[in-house]
């Protein structure tokens, strides 16, 4: 499995990337519009989305938990596709549109590390990122009715965060592609 996933080593760049460009966008602009952030979070999920879907399709011969990767792929295709054709939902369903995604995008996430660390004792970065999508998702369960500005920051925070934690993790996986080997956190 390692050895899959540092091939694919540029993806959880990218996704990462992403993740921290969105999240310092809303952060920047605190004033941004549900409008906007409503689109903004649908390309996100959805681009974050495909990225699983084409390492689900890529690794399907050698991954037996390929499953898990296309279930949580077309999940957040399917999250950034109800939010460009339905983009006035109310905030409430949005935020638990959005806390489910991160629920299973974390559970996955944690699951994916779990098979990892077996290869790779001490990899610690994916498992952080699914705990910090299952903290998020928790935190907007429980406070649904939080202000805009309030659900702005959360996102935002969490994206950036989630973002971070994948680019450090894409980097380890270079480092092992490049030494051929697995190396300690």
């Amino acid at each position: 499995m390692l050895q899959e996933l540092s091939k694919v080593w540029w993806a959880f760049l990218v996704r990462g990337l992403v993740a921290v460009v969105f999240g310092a966008l809303a952060l920047t602009w605190p004033t941004i519009t549900l409008a906007i952030l409503v689109v903004m979070f649908g390309a996100y999920a959805f681009l974050d989305g495909v990225f699983l879907v084409v390492k689900a399709i890529n690794s399907w011969k050698v991954r037996d938990d390929r499953w898990l990767l296309m279930l949580a792929g077309l999940l957040g295709v399917g999250i950034g596709v109800i939010t460009f054709f339905a983009p006035r939902v109310t905030e409430i369903i949005l935020l638990f549109y959005i806390a489910a995604w991160s629920l299973a995008t974390g559970v996955i996430e944690i699951a994916s590390a779990i098979r990892l660390r077996k290869e790779v004792p001490g990899e610690i970065w994916w498992i952080l990122s699914g705990i910090a999508s299952i903290v998020f998702a928790v935190l907007l369960m429980l406070f649904p009715g939080v202000g805009v500005l309030g659900v702005i920051w959360l996102i935002s925070t969490y994206a950036f965060v989630f973002g971070v934690l994948l680019i450090i993790l894409s980097f380890r996986l270079l480092g092992h592609r490049r030494r051929g080997k697995p190396a300690k956190v």
